[in-house]
């Protein structure tokens, strides 16, 4: 059961992942969480490097779509001026965004990841969905008011996992 938690890779920052890493797996689209995966959560606005992380994505004709559980607004607002496609109150781990998401890039699911900072949402609907998943360590040290309970089962999660020798996390 737990299992299905376990995401295919582990990096410490979407910043690490690169065009030329996502190609050679085939890679055309990433299905990505927005709060503390791309930013903080209570930031409104892309960085300047991650602003060049999507430019470097765009000109490697790889396809971006923010899938969030997050408010119209709130997405909206980060990801009009970056001109990139988002769907909102997404309620992942439900897997049925995530095929939206599929859906509106024209792709098949064998040529997306999924991209996220939790366990129990992102990963566990990505593999559900049958994705290839990629779990972030979260860019801030703080969360919003409902993932601070999430948090509390992931590190029980990501603690038997690394006993297990399953999987090497940073905090």
């Amino acid at each position: 059961m737990l299992k299905k938690f376990l995401p295919d890779e582990h990096v410490k920052s979407v910043l690490d992942i690169t065009p030329e890493h996502l190609k050679e797996r085939g890679i055309k689209g990433i299905i990505t969480d927005l709060d503390n995966t791309l930013v903080e959560w209570d930031r409104p606005n892309a960085t300047p490097q991650l602003i060049k992380w999507f430019e470097d994505m765009r000109n490697n004709n790889i396809l971006v779509t923010i899938v969030s559980n997050n408010n119209e607004e709130r997405v909206k607002a980060f990801s009009d001026p970056l001109e990139i496609p988002f769907i909102f109150q997404a309620r992942k781990p439900l897997i049925r965004a995530f095929n939206k998401a599929l859906l509106q890039m024209g792709i098949n699911k064998t040529e997306a990841v999924v991209i996220g900072d939790q366990l129990l949402t992102d990963v566990l609907g990505g593999n559900r969905s049958g994705f290839h998943t990629i779990l972030v360590v979260p860019v801030a040290q703080t969360d919003g008011f409902f993932t601070k309970f999430n948090r509390f089962a992931e590190r029980r999660i990501l603690n038997w996992f690394r006993k297990k020798g399953l999987m090497q996390w940073e905090e």
